[in-house]
């Protein structure tokens, strides 16, 4: 049932009186008129009117815009003339030459050459279809006569086409808006076959692109589409998983579109239709069969507010339709393209009421009026950007029952939003979909024909924690099971929907990912998806849609590890590093000669000739190493000092011991190599895994092709690695990360993973492009449970790495020294102690002593005043010196 709300549901003036009353209304407005007409004009500005007006049309859209046209130049030059009658007869005043287009595009361009040649016309409105008037475009541009077109669609760009309609491209942003809201990924696109409906599917693909959502098929439709083309059209359709269908075309082509889609079952449960605005803007003036056509369209169309101006437009015209088409029982709303006509006509006025026509340029000067001209029309705001009309806002309407009923609002500021008067409540309102349900559906079927998904699995042998298929005489059917089969179907059941599938084993004697990729790829053997090994790839994510890699992501290498051959004399050094050494024995000579300064004075153990103080000063301070000294301390400050140093040396001696003890006693093991610059510089043989992609990668490290060996099974990677480049074998494997960690659960010992990771695609689940189940997995990967239950499948199958690599924790044994940054604390605690100490010896030294101190530097001072006291007189004794220099004589 149409809303109340609806911008264009507002005439409901059905009855013969009602049109009587508007007919008598009609007649004043015309007397009214045609005294304004009867003024003496100063001149009148030829403008031509190009509409289809056969009476036969299937469409009465050309007669209701010329009558649109016409009531827009009655209306201005009748507010000119109330509001003021001088200037109104002085101004100049448009005269209309009308003309039949019948329809058709070449009597169009003949009657816009015939009004350009003849009636010399200083510009022409219409055709109101997109055909005509892109086709008298390029005319009106050669002879400089402004083209004024409110056709809803235009691919032209010349100077002199004004579309004084909405862009079709601006319409794209609130669909693709409106499949992101529902989470619908993938869509189809039914277009009539005509480049200017067309003109918009690259802005719909670009737009939808923004919401990483796919347009998996444009279906282009001739206008004269047969039955049996739309039933063949739509039954293709039928077996794509994709169930969100746009459609972009005239009603009368999207009304047979929509009937046959009723035919075949495309308009019940589980269907989505968007019809754009070519529907949306004429939903009102359609007929009520065509309504019944297309029960739970959801389509848009520009927003017109409601207000008394509108309402009595539109009164008006239906008035004015039927009295001068009696034969018509039920005059329909008028559509918003007829506001646009309105709105059309009255700009044209006013930019003739403007500008001088008379000029030696006519078309330019019309021109620049036409572009300068702004006012509120009917259909709002009229502003013409680079000859555009412009359009912000966009009404979302469902249509169910008789009519259109208003779900929302969109901008592009606000997105959208249920109600105009308070655009916080973000969102749409209830829409009723095909089928007449009310829960949105979820825009796909990954199984058309209700059967099981086939889902391919490589028959692969060597690697059975990955993915290992074998063959049940008990009963007589393959046994799929491994690592990605586990996680693929835990994913499933995580769904918000359930999946019917089955596992379809697919040999491959090549081994070779790429062909298999193709079956889902070219949906060969009807093969829905593949799960396995699968590495993604730039190269093959152009083949198929990747779900998110759900394994570790990288290549690395695992090596064979040795028994280190003896230890070294000086191994009693390794357990710290160089630095901490250095440190070390710097805080033992800090920490005596701290002490020494302490005691010495109050001390006599501390006291003697200089090396005896030298020796026990040392001797104290690394006798605390073992916590032998024996020296009595006298000073609370250096009991402090050592207080704080034996503590740092229960410290560092326990961390030494530790450190020794475990370099004695575990079995020290260094792998045979740490890094591939040391496999290159040896001319290491390296392998790889037979069929992967794992070659390619290290020809780019730089391995030559006759270094590199191929294997097929963790058993051959073992054999290999046992015997070593020297006997045949090789010296590290390289391959993806849940490769090696399924070779390091079977053979934990002896071999160990090194090396840095290098990133590669990881391992995905294949599906078709534009699938939208890939989309669903991803959100599934997210979910905690999920990455808990991950994790348990890992150790299921990889075993607990933490084990593995206790048991080769004596690998690389030369990096475990302690170094100074474990214990830099310490020291800055026994520094800064120790410093402390000092300062404030020196400083009570200075406060007992002052008055020595102080006689002592009198004395100084008074010694040095009696030697300079001394020179002077020396000086003052001495004879003056004459010295004759240049004839004169010079004392000294």
């Amino acid at each position: 049932m149409a809303s109340s709300r609806s911008r264009l549901a507002l005439g409901r003036y059905d009855t013969t009186t009602s049109y009587v009353v508007f007919s008598l209304l009609l007649v004043l407005a015309g007397v009214a008129a045609a005294a304004v007409a009867g003024a003496k004009s100063a001149a009148a500005v030829r403008v031509g009117v190009v509409m289809d007006l056969t009476s036969d049309a299937t469409s009465d859209a050309g007669r209701k815009s010329a009558a649109c046209v016409s009531m827009a130049l009655d209306d201005y030059y009748y507010a000119a003339q109330a509001h003021d009658a001088d200037a109104a007869a002085a101004a100049a005043r448009v005269e209309l030459f009308v003309r039949d287009s019948r329809g058709d595009v070449v009597t169009a361009a003949d009657a816009a050459n015939d009004l350009i040649t003849n009636d010399q016309v200083q510009a022409i409105i219409g055709p109101h279809t997109s055909t005509e008037s892109e086709f008298i475009a390029y005319l009106g541009n050669h002879t400089h006569t402004p083209i004024l077109s409110f056709a809803e669609t235009s691919a032209v760009d010349v100077p002199f086409f004004l579309h004084t309609a909405p862009s079709d491209s601006i319409q794209v942003a609130p669909i693709a808006a409106i499949l992101d809201a529902f989470n619908w990924r993938a869509a189809v696109v039914l277009h009539q076959n005509s480049p200017s409906v067309a003109s918009i599917l690259l802005d719909l693909v670009y737009a939808t692109q923004g919401y990483n959502i796919r347009i998996m098929d444009r279906v282009a439709l001739p206008i004269d589409a047969t039955q049996d083309y739309l039933d063949n059209v739509l039954h293709n359709l039928k077996e794509m998983p994709t169930r969100v269908f746009i459609v972009h075309m005239l009603p009368d082509l999207a009304s047979n579109v929509l009937r046959q889609a009723n035919v075949v079952g495309m308009m019940s449960d589980g269907y989505v239709w968007i019809a754009t605005t070519s529907i949306g803007s004429v939903v009102d003036s359609l007929s009520s069969d065509m309504i019944e056509k297309m029960q739970g369209v959801v389509t848009l169309r520009p927003y017109v507010r409601e207000t008394g101006h509108v309402m009595k437009f539109i009164s008006r015209l239906k008035a004015r339709f039927w009295m001068e088409n009696r034969s018509i029982d039920n005059v329909h709303n008028p559509s918003v393209p007829l506001l646009w006509a309105y709105d059309t006509a009255w700009a044209l006025a006013t930019a003739v009421n403007l500008a001088n026509v008379s000029s030696s340029t006519p078309g330019a000067t019309l021109l620049g009026a036409l572009l300068n001209t702004t006012f509120d029309g009917l259909a709002g705001r009229f502003r013409l950007v680079n000859g555009q009309l412009q359009l912000s806002e966009f009404e979302i309407v469902n249509i169910i029952g008789k009519g259109a009923r208003t779900v929302g609002f969109w901008t592009p500021e606000s997105g959208f939003f249920k109600n105009l008067k308070n655009i916080s409540e973000k969102g749409l309102k209830q829409i009723i979909w095909p089928g007449d349900v009310a829960i949105a559906p979820k825009g796909w079927n990954l199984s058309p024909n209700g059967q099981f998904l086939r889902i391919a699995v490589p028959s692969k042998h060597g690697f059975p924690q990955i993915v290992d298929v074998s063959y049940s005489p008990t009963t007589n059917n393959y046994v799929v099971k491994g690592y990605c089969i586990d996680v693929f179907d835990m994913l499933m059941k995580n769904l918000h929907y359930p999946v019917a599938y089955q596992y379809e084993p697919i040999g491959n004697r090549l081994s070779n990912y790429d062909s298999l990729l193709s079956l889902v790829h070219e949906k060969l053997q009807k093969v829905d998806a593949m799960v396995g090994d699968t590495t993604i790839t730039v190269s093959r994510m152009n083949k198929v849609s990747f779900t998110m890699p759900f394994t570790e992501v990288g290549l690395s290498m695992v090596v064979a590890v040795k028994k280190e051959a003896s230890w070294s004399m000086w191994i009693f050094l390794r357990p710290l590093s160089t630095t901490l050494w250095i440190a070390s024995l710097a805080f033992f000579f800090f920490t005596g000669f701290v002490v020494w300064v302490l005691e010495h004075r109050i001390n006599p153990e501390f006291r003697g000739t200089p090396w005896q103080q030298f020796g026990i000063t040392f001797y104290f301070a690394f006798s605390t190493l073992v916590f032998s000294h024996k020296e009595k301390l006298e000073s609370n400050l250096s009991r402090f000092v050592v207080i704080i140093w034996v503590f740092v040396v229960l410290i560092l001696t326990s961390s030494y011991t530790a450190s020794l003890t475990s370099m004695l006693t575990v079995q020290q093991l260094q792998p045979a190599a740490t890094s591939v610059q040391d496999l290159l510089i040896n001319g290491n043989y390296v392998g790889y895994q037979k069929g992967s992609t794992v070659v390619r990668w290290l020809e780019e490290m730089g391995f030559h092709k006759e270094n590199l060996r191929g294997y097929a099974s963790l058993e051959e990677y073992d054999d290999a690695l046992r015997r070593g480049s020297e006997n045949g074998g090789v010296s590290a494997v390289f391959d993806e990360i849940p490769y090696l960690k399924a070779f390091l659960s079977k053979y934990c010992q002896g071999y160990t993973m090194v090396g840095p990771t290098y990133r590669l695609g990881g391992f995905g689940f294949a599906f078709p492009i534009g699938s939208p189940i890939v989309h669903d997995i991803w959100q599934a990967f997210m979910l905690p449970s999920v990455q808990e239950e991950m994790a348990r499948i890992d150790r299921k199958w990889f075993g607990d790495t933490q084990t593995c690599e206790g048991k080769s924790s004596g690998v690389d044994s030369s990096s475990s020294s302690l170094g100074f940054s474990s214990f830099s604390g310490l020291f800055f605690i026994s520094g800064i102690t120790s410093g402390l100490a000092l300062l404030v010896h020196l400083g009570i030294l200075a406060y007992q002593k002052h008055d020595e101190l102080r006689a002592a530097v009198a004395g100084i001072i008074r010694a040095a005043s009696q030697r300079m006291c001394l020179l002077l007189r020396r000086l003052r004794s001495e004879p003056e010196v004459d010295v004759l220099h240049g004839g004169d004589t010079v004392s000294l």
